[in-house]
């Protein structure tokens, strides 16, 4: 999965729903005012390897019970992360992770090829996914066999063995010859007896079709094309057809036994460079079109997948593959198309020893991440692998959690599907515990999962604030005709709204449920701190002092030059308890302040950056955000100095009201 530049290395259709009179539109993101550091809808993912024993199991051997505990303490991580899907590799080479009847048990369980482990892996996997709600997308490798070249060290039952014209020795391993139609189509049924018997919600593949080249070795399939190559007059064409029917065929199965089942594969990074092919991205790196015969551009422009997740595991202002360069090319390869784009993210490269010095910086992942938002076909991310995501080298994954991650997050609606009726909350019951919620399921559509919504106070609700992740709870997993949340971060202090929505197997939301209030048990806590109040702001002496305009807070403000210096104004408040808190800002407008000043606040995830164009919008108080905050006395709010852009930038006052 892992590779550098140039070289590898290891439901049903659910009728129009019917909406209640008292139901709440959802309102379109994009028409709506949200905090553009936290998309409602996005899919974050890790992958889980096998292979080799990468993630999981972290041995051969374990016990069952050994081996289920430590995948839910994976499925403990994803959650922890806020990630909302997993992606498992149960098919690493020509094996399978359940009681398949085309090929056998994979060694990576029990250390044996064929080896019972004693219950069903995938049946496992996919249950404890669903109780967390996490989507599970089983990630299958087509065509590796083994990674040694000697078939009778296969099962004597392997396909491979049973078979001895199918399988091909390259680069020291084993590799089904996809030339063979016979081949694909049996890889194929091997795949699909998973997708038809098992709850899955995504088939994956990586970036393995072809093998990557072994220097001076020609891979040895030249009887291959002469038997079933006719009409072909170059062996790289014909290669690159055998990947496409595989491709295309296994697309089109998918759809047409579960058609909300997504088929997505996560290819090398690199189609072709723009010095070979006009079409190509600004880079010079190795091309999966000619290396591996991965025709990746033309499975997203025919819509054979519904993602593409390129591995693009290199670092911005890479000098022969700019992770820059490489989403701007794949977000226009989509444009167009209704293909996803999720970014492979390369977080194995993180803090980890002998990398460029670009992964040593603990921004570079997070920085990564923010320039996605600015090409809005990208809906998400999958980091390799989990292993990585568990160490947070020199803390990047915290710093992507913090900065990206700090909400729940719905996945991106697929194409088909239709939204479900909306639910009836019924009940809605402050408890030592929390608040919880209780609900029936829409009369009409096909219902899969719920998302849970909470507003402060008691007025109308706002469709846009239905838009906004930063009021959405958790989602919750259907079963049956009833479900239930519990709120534990719910202040006794606050009032509330909650309303609920449903949604479909593609992540249509219905329209809201009706809204359930919840009243406080006291006055609600808020504070105002302003640059005069005493203890409650710091600055340096680089920061004027200033009382010209009349919209400010107070008697005056504060004011500085932007530069590219750690030099912030803090605001400090003493918070009676961890919770969540709007966090409001107050600063006196001009044309010549700045466009972008950056305001830090110091969440219980890290520390959270919003731009603010002070040129306008000053004498009222302004919502940066709700967010997570510690208790205690401590620096909550700052403004910084650090921005390209021209102006002042200006620290006046800031209001933090719990919810």
């Amino acid at each position: 999965m892992a590779l550098a530049v140039g070289a590898a290395a290891a439901a049903d259709a659910p009728a129009s729903p019917s909406v209640p009179p008292d139901a709440v539109p959802v309102a379109a993101e994009a028409a709506c005012v949200t905090d553009p550091a936290t998309p409602k809808r996005q899919l974050r993912a890790m992958w889980i390897a096998s292979v080799a024993n990468i993630d999981w199991p972290s041995r051969t051997g374990l016990t069952p019970a050994a081996q289920q505990a430590e995948y839910r303490s994976w499925l403990d991580l994803a959650q922890q992360r806020r990630m909302n899907a997993v992606v498992v590799q149960i098919r690493p080479a020509a094996d399978a992770f359940w009681p398949s009847t085309y090929e056998p048990w994979s060694q990576w369980l029990t250390g044996t090829q064929g080896g019972n482990p004693g219950y069903d892996p995938l049946a496992f996997m996919v249950a404890e996914a669903h109780a967390r709600n996490l989507e599970f997308h089983a990630w299958f490798n087509p065509y590796r066999v083994a990674n040694h070249t000697d078939p009778s060290r296969l099962t004597a039952s392997h396909p491979a063995r049973t078979n001895p014209g199918w399988a091909v020795a390259y680069g020291g391993h084993l590799y089904y010859n996809p030339g063979i139609p016979a081949v694909r189509a049996f890889v194929q049924d091997a795949m699909m007896d998973a997708v038809r018997r098992y709850d899955i919600d995504g088939v994956h593949w990586d970036d393995y079709f072809y093998p990557y080249p072994v220097s001076g070795v020609t891979f040895p399939d030249q009887a291959t094309f002469a038997q079933y190559g006719g009409g072909f007059s170059s062996i790289a064409d014909w290669r690159r057809n055998n990947v496409d029917l595989l491709v295309r065929e296994m697309g089109a199965r998918i759809r047409a036994a579960k058609p909300w089942v997504r088929f997505g594969i996560s290819p090398f990074g690199i189609w072709r460079n723009a010095g070979t092919d006009p079409l190509g991205s600004r880079t010079t790196g190795l091309q999966s079109y000619d290396a591996i015969y991965a025709d990746t551009r033309r499975w997203v422009r025919q819509g054979w997948v519904d993602y593409i997740a390129p591995q693009i595991y290199w670092h911005i202002g890479h000098p022969a593959a700019d992770y820059a360069e490489l989403v701007r090319w794949w977000s226009e390869t989509v444009t167009g198309t209704d293909v996803h784009l999720v970014v492979g993210q390369a977080t194995y490269r993180a803090g980890a020893a002998g990398q460029d010095a670009a992964w040593q910086d603990p921004a570079e992942l997070t920085d990564h991440l923010t320039l996605n938002r600015s090409h809005p076909r990208v809906v998400g991310d999958i980091h390799f692998s989990a292993k990585d995501v568990r160490a947070d080298r020199i803390g990047a994954v915290t710093r992507v959690a913090g900065d990206h991650y700090r909400r729940p997050a719905l996945a991106p609606a697929g194409v088909g599907g239709a939204a479900p009726a909306a639910p009836n909350l019924t009940s809605a019951v402050r408890g030592t515990g929390g608040v919880t919620l209780t609900w029936q399921r829409g009369a009409t559509g096909s219902t899969a999962a719920y998302a849970v919504y909470r507003l402060p106070g008691d007025g109308a609700v706002d469709p846009c604030d239905l838009a906004d992740a930063r009021h959405l709870l958790g989602t919750v997993r259907a079963a049956g005709t009833t479900g239930t949340f519990t709120d534990a971060t719910a202040g006794a202090g606050s009032t509330y709204r909650y309303l609920v929505t449903a949604l479909d197997r593609l992540h249509h939301e219905s329209p809201a449920s009706n809204a359930r209030v919840v009243s406080g048990s006291g006055g609600t806590f808020s504070v105002i701190v302003d640059n005069a109040t005493a203890g409650g702001f710091t600055a340096a002496g680089s920061w004027g002092t200033s009382s010209y305009l009349p919209a400010r807070y107070g008697a005056n403000y504060r004011f500085a030059e932007p530069q590219a210096v750690s030099d912030p104004a803090w605001f400090t408040a003493t918070l009676p308890a961890a919770g969540s808190y709007r966090v409001e800002v107050w600063y006196p407008a001009d044309p010549g302040y700045n466009s972008a000043t950056p305001y830090l606040v110091a969440t219980a995830n890290g520390t959270v950056t919003v731009r603010v164009d002070q040129r306008g919008g000053g004498g009222q108080w302004r919502v940066l955000g709700t967010y997570d905050l510690a208790a205690g006395t401590r620096q909550v709010v700052g403004v910084s100095r650090w921005t390209s852009t021209q102006g002042y930038v200006v620290a006046d006052a800031v209001r933090i009201t719990r919810l």
